[in-house]
């Protein structure tokens, strides 16, 4: 990460990251801050849905800078994350070449292997930059890639650089601002984590995630959203195989309004538990005498 001098303090980072929606307790700021004073990705984990991904996107908005997101997945491999080149395109030229009766092998290599026919991915485009200023780069769900571009991963954050054997090396004038998230569904390797600084980024508690409601769906009636985020807090003590993260709890009390309800009843959260949880099993567990429970420890409250 670069230095930035417009960021001055922790509290103005956290002050900066609620101007944008984000609530953010003291020590995720601080992780934020050290970052980028320090020139150091950022390494957020913490299970689905609790914020990791909307760090990258908050700070790309403070920061005034492009986001540039690779979105990980098992098979990922370095043509999909930082170039290839653009072979419909190379054909064309070789064609056009041959009909125009120039078709002098190295000059035509030297013509189809430039700049123009390389298709910039991800990594490359942070790298390369825009305007000479430095983007935010979010490397989504690593651990859903497999090692082998992990390691690769690794090379990238130690020198900024790509080399493409046609072209040359192409290195960042100064390094990107680099998030890079995880939901723990394998370990990330020791050697790529001591480049970064750590956040563990857990569920909120009642307090800021109530929060995090009024600032997010502003029209919710304040009962409304106490009953439904001491709902989901209680919720996440169930034994359910995927306890609804923040970004669960913002899409039922969205639709809660959007069907104009000013409080919870049995009949609702029934009707509406598809948009809270992600698994039939999970839905089945909770609708009749556990919603029940919870809805009235939920009021009580």
């Amino acid at each position: 990460m670069n230095k930035n001098p417009q960021i001055e303090s922790i509290d103005q980072v956290q002050e900066t990251l609620k101007q944008q929606l984000y609530i953010a307790d003291r020590s995720l700021a601080t992780a934020i801050f050290l970052a980028l004073k320090l020139g150091k990705p950022l390494f957020l984990e913490g299970e689905a849905g609790v914020g990791k991904t909307e760090i990258a996107k908050v700070l790309a908005a403070m920061l005034n800078r492009q986001l540039i997101r690779l979105q990980c997945y098992e098979g990922l491999d370095v043509n999909t994350a930082v170039y290839e080149w653009n072979y419909t395109r190379q054909m064309l030229e070789i064609r056009l070449l041959e009909a125009a009766g120039r078709v002098d092998e190295q000059t035509a290599l030297r013509k189809i292997f430039g700049p123009e026919f390389l298709l910039k991915r991800p990594l490359l485009q942070a790298i390369e930059q825009v305007n000479g200023i430095e983007p935010v780069l979010l490397v989504d769900e690593l651990d859903r890639a497999d090692e082998e571009f992990e390691a690769f991963l690794l090379e990238i954050l130690s020198d900024f650089q790509v080399t493409v054997p046609e072209i040359g090396t192409i290195k960042a004038a100064q390094p990107p601002v680099v998030v890079i998230t995880s939901n723990r569904t394998r370990e990330i390797h020791d050697a790529l984590k001591r480049r970064c600084l750590y956040h563990w980024i857990d569920y909120p508690s009642f307090e800021k995630e109530y929060g995090i409601v009024l600032a997010k769906v502003p029209q919710a009636p304040e009962r409304l959203a106490r009953e439904v985020v001491h709902f989901v807090q209680e919720l996440r003590g169930e034994d359910l195989y995927k306890l609804p993260g923040v970004a669960e709890t913002l899409d039922w009390i969205a639709a809660l309004v959007a069907l104009d309800r000013e409080d919870l009843s049995d009949e609702v959260i029934n009707d509406t538990l598809g948009v809270l949880l992600k698994y039939q099993d999970d839905i089945q567990h909770v609708q009749g005498a556990v919603a029940q429970r919870i809805m009235a420890n939920a009021k009580n409250r």
